[in-house]
């Protein structure tokens, strides 16, 4: 072996690593995710909220797997093992790499609609969601399918930048949410007169600790994005850390020191930061983050307080769907070389590109969620609800009654 010959076998093991590395810290995610749901939940729902995160994981890993993979880039998996393993197994990581991300869309929808969806309606639907609708997009935008990016590289300028997916996956889980949400409605007793009721969350300690699980993780959704390891970039890390901060500080003042919205707000900042974190100047991060703070803590209590049918428990439209499209908004301001970005991206293809998502996502949602009510039904009985989903659904409670 020449020197040629190792050092390339080194740089292809070395970027396996990098991302496989990535992979599991995304998967360590979805931790979060479901801890953050637990504490959030009211104590009697506490155990599907576990349950739904780890079943949507496995379902999605098949659909994405089987068919969500090949649709957003054209390439499966159904061929000999000794043909897999080239290049150190690259691209099987890759592989694992973009299944965490697409296993998050289940994963915010569980945040929305909990405590009143049917178990197996439901994760039919994010079987669909994984295997069709995120890839279409995903698809669309990270391999450039059917020439859209191309189409806007021609008008504006540049192509639609979204380096780790504040549109890709944050707002098309966010929009798919606000699908879901609204074809299941609001749960019972939580408006009365036309005034939203308080279901106060049921262990804070347990959804500080989904926060922060996923607030390290996030460090290897974002960085990770890079792929290889010599894309790796400390702007990147750095701008996420100053968007999460930035989220957490205006979180604080605005939302009162809420601790559901202190610990929500570094997740807002991370939103909006993952599309432009490989652009911005770390002050552009900070901002960018600051504001996703303000909308998350203004446009949840906006959407609880005047929409009745609008019950997304978690908050996952404003910290998702909306901080999202911010996030995408906000590279193609803060990106631009002069607010001290790297410049190469176009504000009006970031705004296009944002709607694009939104129209995919909320459209696919609402066909999806409306299509499975309309066969067998979302939503629990009244007094399946009542009871709880732990109980009616899987005939044990988060603890045990001495």
């Amino acid at each position: 072996m020449d020197i040629t010959s190792a050092v390339h076998t080194l740089t292809e093991s070395a970027n396996t690593l990098f991302i496989l590395i990535g992979a599991i810290m995304v998967l360590a995610m979805h931790a979060g995710f479901a801890f953050l749901e637990v504490g959030t939940v009211r104590h009697k729902n506490q155990v599907n909220a576990l349950v739904k995160i780890m079943t949507d994981f496995g379902i999605s890993a098949v659909a994405y797997f089987f068919i969500g993979y090949y649709i957003a880039y054209g390439s499966h998996f159904m061929s000999g093992a000794a043909e897999l393993t080239a290049a150190n197994g690259y691209d099987l990581v890759k592989f694992f790499f973009l299944m965490t991300f697409a296993a998050a869309i289940p994963a915010i929808v569980s945040g929305g609609i909990a405590e009143r969806a049917k178990f197996y309606p439901m994760l039919i639907a994010s079987g669909l969601i994984v295997a069709f609708i995120y890839p279409f997009f995903e698809g669309l935008i990270w391999n450039g399918n059917y020439g859209f990016q191309g189409w806007l590289e021609n008008q504006f300028g540049a192509s639609f930048h979204d380096f780790a997916g504040s549109v890709v996956v944050h707002a098309v889980g966010g929009w798919i949410a606000l699908a879901a949400v609204l074809v299941l409605g609001a749960r019972n007793g939580r408006y009365r007169n036309g005034k939203v009721v308080a279901f106060a969350p049921s262990n804070i300690p347990f959804l500080a600790l989904g926060a922060w699980i996923l607030t390290v993780g996030w460090f290897g959704f974002n960085v990770m994005s890079a792929q290889t390891l010599d894309g790796i970039s400390g702007l990147v890390a750095v701008n996420s850390l100053m968007a999460m901060v930035g989220g957490i500080l205006v979180s604080m003042l605005l939302g009162r020191k809420d601790p559901g919205f202190i610990h929500n707000g570094p997740l807002a900042g991370l939103v909006a930061v993952c599309a432009g974190s490989d652009l911005m100047h770390p002050v552009g991060a900070l901002v960018t983050g600051g504001v996703a703070g303000a909308i998350f803590v203004y446009l949840f209590e906006w959407a609880q307080a005047k929409i009745e049918r609008l019950d997304d428990v978690l908050g996952v439209w404003p910290l998702h769907g909306v901080c999202g499209v911010w996030g995408a908004i906000a590279c193609g301001i803060f990106g631009q070389e002069a607010l001290g970005g790297l410049g190469g991206v176009s504000l009006m293809s970031q705004i296009i590109g944002s709607v694009a998502g939104v129209v995919v996502a909320f459209v696919g949602g609402l066909i999806v969620y409306g299509v499975i009510n309309a066969i067998s039904g979302l939503r629990l009985t009244e007094e399946e609800e009542f009871n709880g989903a732990d109980l009616s659904i899987h005939r044990i409670g988060a603890t045990a009654v001495e």
